[in-house]
């Protein structure tokens, strides 16, 4: 991009000095500092929103911040995109994505990714296991094809705002209780019956489930899974969690800590793994937001949500005072 005249002087310059030339005679002109007009700043915003705009001979600049690719049809993340270290705010809204490659989070500072409008099916849980854990702050997934989310999904504890509205998910991550940044969330019209117990850990400013089926609950229909004794498995587990003794797969098999990390737990603080009693009941969603948008069309602002039990002890107690209440 240099001027034609000045370049041409220059490698006349270079071309006698190598020859052995005198100083005297080299066409050296004096050192002019450029304008800063002359001067290209580097580009740190690109929006792109039709498949004719996108570059596909040039590269991406690789001092952009924010980059928008909507309306493209594209079907996968360009390779180029994910070489854009510096990328703040990712926009692949509108295309026709079906899978996300690991290599997105290698994108170290990305705060911001929208995903919506798309044809994802899953959401990668070794992207949960990447950077993106302490680097991303807003995730929109909404618009796509997602029944369910990887327990990992709530390694991403940076997360202040969460859309997962128009999908097909059948269930919350069950530690979603971890996302303790999480300050806006909307998960409305999928196909929700009710809500993980760890639910109740939230505390948001605006919360949307509407137009989810969620079931009526039934204290008095439980879902028994207690074994009586208990395996040696289950007092294991329990007293692993109850005393927080310290594990890994350096000491247990992998599937073992995946277990461990998923435990339920009793109304009574206790932990238990697959020996429970499972019920559903009412929350008042005003428990855990600030604002709510209606359930349902009748003005609702309760759902269901999942609670345990460690005993039948246990179960019996909060049975008496659920009939007493009644």
């Amino acid at each position: 991009q240099a001027n034609v005249i000045n370049l041409k002087t220059f490698l006349s310059a270079v071309r006698l000095a190598h020859q052995g030339s005198d100083t005297g005679v080299l066409p050296l002109s004096p050192l002019v500092p450029a304008k800063n007009s002359d001067v290209e700043k580097p580009k740190t915003k690109m929006i792109i929103t039709s498949r004719r705009d996108y570059p596909l001979t040039k590269s991406f600049p690789f001092s952009l911040e924010h980059l928008q690719t909507s309306y493209c049809k594209l079907a996968r993340i360009d390779t180029r995109v994910l070489c854009l270290k510096k990328l703040r705010k990712l926009d692949l809204s509108h295309n026709h994505i079906k899978q996300l490659p690991a290599t997105l989070g290698d994108l170290v500072c990305l705060q911001e990714l929208d995903l919506h409008d798309n044809h994802l099916e899953a959401f990668s849980g070794a992207l949960c296991s990447s950077s993106l854990q302490k680097s991303l702050q807003f995730l929109d997934l909404s618009q796509n094809q997602i029944q369910a989310l990887p327990i990992e999904f709530c390694q991403l504890r940076g997360l202040v705002q969460l859309r997962l509205d128009d999908n097909a998910l059948l269930r919350l991550p069950c530690r979603i209780g971890q996302l303790s940044h999480l300050r806006f969330l909307s998960a409305a019209r999928n196909k929700l019956p009710f809500l993980p117990s760890d639910f109740r850990k939230l505390c948001l400013e605006n919360l949307d489930l509407f137009g989810n089926p969620f079931e009526q609950p039934n204290p008095l229909v439980p879902n028994i899974q207690l074994k009586i004794p208990l395996t040696l498995l289950e007092c294991a587990a329990r007293a692993t969690v109850n005393h927080r003794i310290p594990y890994g797969c350096h000491l247990l098999p992998s599937h073992l800590c995946k277990d461990l990390e998923v435990a339920k737990t009793c109304r009574c603080g206790s932990a238990c793994l697959s020996s429970f009693i499972q019920i559903t009941v009412t929350m008042n969603l005003h428990h855990v937001a600030h604002t709510v948008v209606l359930v349902d069309n009748m003005g609702g602002t309760e759902a269901p949500i999942l609670c345990y039990f460690c005993s039948l002890d246990c179960y019996s107690q909060f049975l008496d005072r659920h009939l007493q209440s009644n």
